[in-house]
């Protein structure tokens, strides 16, 4: 918005950047969030050294937000690594998703004529473009159903399973039914961000995710943005129902437009669901990932008997965000049962021996209209997923209904160009 050269003050309640994603430092202040009594133990090093996420995500390499840093150049105030592995959990023990042709051909997921099969299904995905119906090979992208193209290559279950959990990325099996070309492009965003950098398609900033938010704030001030921390929010000021300002400690900001997150305005919001997410504190790497130093792990629903699929995403001293030796693995899920800790236990158990535990469970609230009236735009609550793919449709969608414009990249990139002239 700022770069679109409108007027922005931006306000948080919370004495740090970030809100709902912040990275929490230092790990005393952790404990205090999560009511746990006592002082961290020596044994887990500085304080100072830790910088924990409260929501677990990854960036896809080739995804939306890796292109919103790189068109406004976010990416000055920060450094990513990639994520060592990704992968995929079957009867009760891990694999690595094959990431390349290679790979495929030598993993244990799948015997060889499946690998064959899986192969020819990968090759027809990579050449696979919307534009050229020569590429279709009989199937209509808008039509014919994702389940349907799974048969046409004649793939089993077990690699059904992770093609569209691991590959695609999605958390339950709905996709199955819906038109094929959605679930196509999400395994080539995959691919393509593998291509990118080869070890795994997720990047990670040093110093944790807090640092994203901050590196907006940045980009913002530049273009005249005004940032304030520790600034309660009183009343917003509807008038007509529409928004005219916000009162805090006293005083109005007026305004004609507001965005904010559902806790701000809690009658606007209606819960859909929601999360559990356990911040894991280990001394040591996760079993059988080749001691990686960060990773992802996908337990599809169906290996656990679930409607949607428990996520690992674990990184460590490496990112800067932990204690020398120390990891943190965060588990999430989207609950379906009065007894969410009992959903995760599987993934717990990968973990095991735990030093520390954190448990939040998080309703998913949603706003109940699209503020095209009260001018009062909402954003959605994180989901499970350990990605920002997500995440950035939200953002795209909010910037849509503010502006009655779609979300341009090279409209911004060329906004850039105008105030600091060409490169």
């Amino acid at each position: 918005m700022s770069v679109n050269g409108k007027k922005v003050l931006h306000m948080d309640r919370n004495p740090y950047y970030g809100g709902e994603s912040a990275s929490i430092t230092p790990l005393e202040d952790l404990y205090k969030r999560f009511k746990i009594p006592g002082a961290p133990p020596a044994s887990m090093g500085r304080g100072r050294d830790w910088n924990v996420d409260l929501i677990p995500k990854f960036l896809m390499a080739n995804g939306q937000l890796v292109k919103m840093l790189l068109y406004t150049e976010v990416t000055r105030y920060l450094d990513f690594k990639v994520t060592e592995g990704s992968f995929v959990y079957k009867g009760g023990k891990i694999y690595k998703v094959p990431s390349t042709e290679a790979e495929a051909l030598a993993s244990s997921l799948m015997g060889l004529f499946e690998k064959r099969r899986f192969r020819k299904f990968l090759v027809y995905v990579a050449n696979f473009d919307e534009k050229d119906a020569r590429t279709f090979e009989g199937i209509d992208p808008k039509k014919t159903p994702m389940r349907e193209v799974y048969k046409k290559f004649d793939l089993g279950q077990d690699v059904i399973d992770f093609t569209g959990h691991a590959l695609a990325l999605y958390r339950t099996d709905d996709y199955l039914d819906q038109p094929c070309c959605e679930t196509i492009n999400r395994i080539k965003l995959y691919s393509e961000s593998l291509a990118r950098y080869g070890k795994s398609p997720y990047l990670y900033p040093l110093y944790g995710l807090g640092e994203l938010p901050q590196g907006f704030a940045r980009l913002s001030a530049i273009y005249g943005g005004t940032y304030m921390l520790n600034k309660p929010i009183e009343e917003i000021i509807v008038q007509n129902g529409k928004v005219i300002g916000v009162k805090s400690e006293g005083e109005i900001a007026r305004c004609k437009q507001l965005i904010c997150d559902p806790s701000y305005v809690k009658d606007r919001v209606e819960k859909v669901g929601q999360v559990i997410r356990v911040i894991c504190i280990l001394s040591h790497p996760i079993k059988n990932t080749n001691d990686a130093n960060s990773c992802q792990i996908i337990i599809p629903q169906n290996q656990v008997n679930r409607k949607s699929d428990i996520y690992v995403c674990m990184i460590s001293s490496a990112h800067n965000v932990a204690a020398q030796g120390k990891y943190i693995a965060i588990v999430s899920t989207t609950v379906e049962t009065k007894e969410p800790e009992k959903e995760i236990r599987p993934a717990l158990e990968l973990l095991e021996p735990i030093e520390q535990k954190f448990v939040s469970i998080s309703d998913l609230l949603v706003p109940k209209d699209l503020g095209t009236e009260s001018q009062i735009f909402i954003s959605r609550t994180y989901d499970a997923t350990t990605h920002f793919e997500t995440t950035c449709d939200d953002i795209k969608d909010i910037y849509k209904r503010m502006t009655g414009s779609e979300f341009d990249f090279e409209e911004m990139k060329r906004k850039k160009n105008d105030i600091y002239g060409e490169d």
